[in-house]
């Protein structure tokens, strides 16, 4: 039996709550679910990507200081059609890749861009079949 049943959620500090926001709408299309303040005064608000159950939690704390992420910290990865159509629409926000693509060696094509705060998103398209 398993101890837990399922991923919710992964929350990650910003800044800049709006900014941030803004960027996984309009770069990455997650849709915002909603918005809430916890108890302690965290601004939170929950994105879903489109076929997944499982939400992205950005939250604003002012009070624990400015976020500082570290290289290689950690990252998200999504799935995408095409990474040349992706790579397309984010010239179009300003957005550059700032690794890859790469082929991996099971044929999967990858790259990443950085989201505000220096968090690392990997692009994954798979191979063709």
């Amino acid at each position: 039996m398993a101890i837990v049943k399922k991923l919710l959620h992964t929350r990650m500090r910003v800044d800049d709550l709006e900014r941030t926001v803004s960027f996984y709408k309009t770069i990455l299309g997650l849709e915002e679910v909603e918005r809430d303040q916890s108890p302690r005064g965290s601004k939170l608000v929950f994105l879903r990507t489109p076929g997944s159950e499982e939400l992205l939690e950005i939250t604003s704390f002012p009070a624990s200081g400015p976020v500082k992420v570290q290289p290689d910290l950690m990252h998200l990865a999504f799935e995408v059609a095409s990474l040349d159509e992706f790579e397309k629409h984010i010239a179009k926000h300003g957005v550059s890749l700032s690794d890859g693509p790469h082929t991996t060696n099971q044929g999967a094509r990858i790259a990443f861009i950085d989201a505000p705060e220096g968090y690392e998103i990997e692009l994954i398209e798979q191979p063709k079949e």
